[in-house]
């Protein structure tokens, strides 16, 4: 029975590593393999829902005091994350038979996608740190091959996800050697609790933290997805950035927090509290000026990530339950809204604000899903995110009673929290209106809804959104808060009666619809042209742009400060780091003249080094 703990890590990986070296014209194989291997990771992840917990462990490797263990075990929250993890790849599938990239890229596409898959299931089985190290490097390569599906247009958003996680998974290798010190000699980190009272475990908490929030995309080593999201094809972005990553990267940093270190420093819950805000506030500013739907839609994810982190800084029991609960319904409504930003493109060919509109009576069903998780994304009572927000607000007000540095700013982190759900809501309302009810241009192509194979992913992370928000109890009370140890009831400020109120307000709507029904067939409506000083105004003329929604807010002090700087890229530390680093290799090419004396000079200085610091001779 333990040996079902593989099936959903090994198979897929085993597939796609064999599908990237498959010809690419064999496209009916890649989509058939992908669709096949992620149905069954899905149904895996379910039977490992239901059967409870199990441990596999096997020895792969024991020299002197390293001991290298394949130790995989289940619990209430990885099975949980599991479900939903294998069940956005299957979304994903699906959505990809009618949304590929190019056929020359196909497998490329569905052996990543597989790769994504088993590398995830691998991160949430694991209890050992070097397997879960080897997991997330897998992840990260499939982030890269998905990437440059996209063409030489995305080489450098590639490359830049690349480093830039690769960057932070240096971190995470060293961390882990950290704490295998800290643990005198051990890589299982379940139940470790290594108390952060000195240097070493500091530097170690700082370090996974780093490597967690990378993943998840949280400022200021954020930069990395805009970045992809601006050309890279919507489907990738949901799998992957939208879903899987930030998944993976609250995952780790609960781990973190609960599992392998015991917080005794305030100044940490600080950091991460800071983290937090600074996420949550500059990330949706950012967002309310963008004019592509991708960029957007990726700042908005950055700036949920701030919920997450700030959740957990708060070290309550319901601030890291709502920051886990916030985990899942965020990866659910982002994936909704990059895939109907799919497909949006697909039949417009566009993913620029300014030259969509229209489109809600075209596609009426991506209208619906996209206000679902817009409102779920926003905080709207009845959808999944505001309850996850709430208890995240809830945690924040609890922290008044806890000790450290960071309690002391709780009414900070309360309002940067309230005040990025209202501009969240203002971002989500200049989409809905660039793309779905402001009037259609004249150049945009005549459209219809997108295929039922795309229809159906959408539609069921919409259900997802609702579900979670009328029926919140469910995975709270019977799956969140068990696998945290947390107590139902004691750990949460009052509760209200969601399906009720869900209840009166589909009356309301539907007795609205009604009058509006029999209202319209009532009254004669005459359409008439549009004239201005006694001209008939073209189309384009009459059409108000969302994209100049909150044009003011960035010409005003210290704003526009602030986007010019992002603009410059002044906040991207990739662009730093590269600047160091072509320093540091013009001082190299400056010591290698080529000319010996020079070499000779060197040689000296380094053998005089060498004789103070062993010999002693000072």
């Amino acid at each position: 029975m333990e040996k079902i703990l593989l099936m959903p890590i090994f198979v897929p990986l085993a597939v796609g590593f064999v599908l990237l070296f498959t010809p690419a014209k064999w496209k009916l194989l890649h989509k058939g393999c992908g669709l096949i291997f992620s149905v069954f990771a899905f149904l895996v992840a379910v039977k490992l829902y239901t059967i409870g917990e199990i441990v596999f462990d096997q020895s792969i490797l024991d020299i002197w005091q390293v001991k290298l263990n394949l130790l995989l075990e289940t619990n209430q929250l990885n099975t949980f994350i599991l479900l939903f993890a294998m069940g956005f790849g299957l979304l994903i599938s699906i959505y990809s038979m009618k949304n590929t990239p190019a056929p020359c890229q196909s497998n490329f596409f569905y052996g990543a996608l597989l790769l994504a898959i088993g590398g995830s299931a691998g991160i949430l089985l694991t209890g050992h740190l070097i397997f879960l190290l080897i997991f997330w490097e897998i992840v990260t390569v499939s982030l890269y091959l998905l990437i440059i599906t996209g063409g030489t247009k995305c080489r450098f958003a590639a490359t830049k996800s690349l480093a830039m996680l690769g960057a932070s998974d240096g971190a995470l290798l060293l961390g882990i050697g950290m704490v295998w010190v800290l643990s005198s000699g051990t890589f299982e980190f379940i139940g470790l609790h290594i108390p952060t009272n000195s240097g070493l475990s500091i530097v170690a908490f700082l370090l996974l933290m780093i490597a967690a929030i990378t993943k998840a995309g949280a400022m200021p080593l954020h930069t990395w997805l805009p970045t992809s999201g601006e050309c890279t094809q919507a489907s990738i972005m949901a799998i992957l950035p939208a879903a899987l990553d930030k998944l993976l990267g609250i995952y780790l940093l609960v781990i973190v927090v609960r599992e392998i270190f015991l917080l005794q420093s305030g100044l940490l819950s600080f950091i991460l509290s800071v983290i937090g805000a600074a996420t949550i506030i500059l990330a949706v500013m950012v967002a309310m000026v963008q004019h592509n739907l991708k960029k957007l839609l990726s700042y908005q994810a950055i700036a949920q990530v701030g919920y997450m982190v700030l959740g957990i800084a708060t070290l309550t029991p319901v601030g890291i339950a709502g920051a886990v609960f916030h985990m899942l319904n965020h990866a659910t409504y982002k994936c909704c809204l990059f895939l109907c930003g799919g497909a949006v493109e697909q039949v417009s060919g566009t993913s620029e604000l300014d030259r969509l509109g229209g489109l809600g009576k075209k596609m009426p069903w991506t209208f619906v899903a996209f206000l679902i998780a817009s409102m779920s994304m926003s905080g709207i009572p009845l959808f999944g995110g505001f309850v996850s927000k709430w208890m995240v607000y809830q945690g924040i007000v609890q922290m008044e009673n806890e000790p450290g540095v960071a309690a002391g700013f709780w009414p900070l982190w309360l309002l940067v929290a309230m005040f990025g759900s209202a501009l969240t809501l203002a971002a989500s309302v200049k989409i809905l209106h660039s793309i779905f009810l402001s009037r259609k241009p004249d150049s945009l192509p005549d459209v219809r809804e997108v295929s039922a194979g795309m229809l159906i992913p959408m539609i069921v992370l919409a259900f997802l959104c609702v579900f979670f928000g009328v029926f919140y109890q469910i995975p709270l009370k019977y799956v969140i808060y068990p696998a945290l140890n947390i107590e139902w009831g004691t750990a949460i400020i009052g509760s209200w009666n969601a399906w009720l109120a869900a209840i009166y307000l589909a009356a309301g709507v539907f007795i609205a619809l009604l009058i509006l029904l029999f209202s319209r067939s009532s009254i004669k409506q005459r359409s008439v042209p549009t004239w201005t000083c006694g001209e008939v105004q073209s189309n384009d003329e009459m059409i108000i742009p969302g994209t100049h929604f909150y044009k003011t807010i960035s010409s005003l002090s210290p704003f526009k400060q602030l986007y010019r700087l992002q603009e410059q890229e002044d906040f991207d530390l990739y662009n730093h780091s590269g600047k160091i680093g072509l320093l540091f290799s013009g001082f190299l090419k400056w010591m290698h003249s080529g000319l010996l004396p020079v070499y000779l000079a060197w040689t000296a200085f380094g053998l005089i080094v060498i004789l103070i610091v062993l010999c002693n001779i000072w």
